[in-house]
């Protein structure tokens, strides 16, 4: 198992959180019953605070300081997604033209999200309506994961 700053609880599993210094670098879905591991400190109950109240309201906007690893691409999608609102999605090919890029790119720049729910990848939909891709998986338990964020955020 990957080691981890601290493992929160969450509605529909758990989140294995990375820092760096003092800003948050990942976030990864656990699976149900994965035990909570609090490391303390100031920034984890701040990353745990956040989550709390985007659980308790899906228009909460978060406030962390945020230091994603990733190509410059990737950053620019990943910031592209920090503008979608709540409750609102866009599709592959709308942040694609966006940015004067491709779908298949920033699809794969949207798996490659290592800051889910903060960097709300769960709103980047198919064209065709569907769920799509989600953390490069369309089955099982991610696509669960997405349809529960969409469904908090009064989306399906």
């Amino acid at each position: 198992m990957p080691t981890y700053d601290a493992i929160l609880a969450a509605p529909f599993g758990a989140l294995g959180v990375r820092i760096d210094g003092e800003c948050l670098t990942g976030l990864e879905f656990l699976p149900p019953g994965t035990a909570p591991v609090d490391a303390g400190g100031t920034l984890i109950k701040q990353i745990t605070d956040e989550l709390d109240a985007y659980y308790a309201d899906p228009g909460h906007r978060f406030n962390l300081p945020l230091a994603p690893h990733g190509t410059s691409f990737r950053r620019k999608v990943w910031h592209a997604l920090l503008n979608i609102p709540a409750g609102r999605t866009r599709t592959y090919g709308e942040v694609a033209r966006e940015l004067a890029s491709g779908p298949r790119a920033v699809g794969q720049a949207v798996g490659d999200n290592p800051i889910p729910i903060v960097i709300p990848c769960h709103r980047v939909i198919a064209a065709d309506g569907g769920l799509g891709g989600f953390m490069h998986s369309r089955t099982g338990y991610s696509q669960d994961i997405k349809r529960w964020l969409l469904r908090h955020e009064h989306v399906l």
